[in-house]
């Protein structure tokens, strides 16, 4: 039986290293919002907390897709740049070593997700 997965324009790539990219930077989402939750100031954390939820949530799909070969997964990329851009600016409003810590991720992975999805764009 003939299967599909060899027409996607982006079959037999090795994303490996995106993916892990990808979860370290869901996972510094993860820890960031955590983190941010005990604070003394939970309100002025709100914002933060917010975004670092749904970067984690696009992060993690993102590499879901990736990992399965979807058909979306380098168009899908273009959302996960832009909110890891979107975190990265918000923590990096913060001093907090964990914001840090996440806003470099984000960025990282921002970059990483830009590289990958460059062909997607134009289509």
């Amino acid at each position: 039986m003939e299967t599909k997965k060899g027409n996607h324009h982006h079959s037999n790539h090795n994303h490996d290293a995106l993916i892990q990219t990808l979860l370290d930077c869901a996972k510094a989402c993860e820890n960031c919002a955590q983190a941010s939750l005990e604070e003394d100031d939970v309100t002025m954390m709100a914002h933060c907390i917010e975004l670092d939820r749904d970067c984690a949530d696009i992060c993690f799909q993102g590499a879901r897709y990736l990992l399965r070969d979807a058909e979306i997964s380098h168009k899908y990329l273009m959302v996960c740049e832009e909110m890891c851009r979107l975190c990265a600016e918000e923590c990096g409003k913060h001093s907090h070593d964990h914001c840090k810590k996440c806003a470099e991720s984000c960025r990282k992975c921002a970059e990483e997700c830009h590289k990958h999805h460059g062909e997607a764009a134009l289509k």
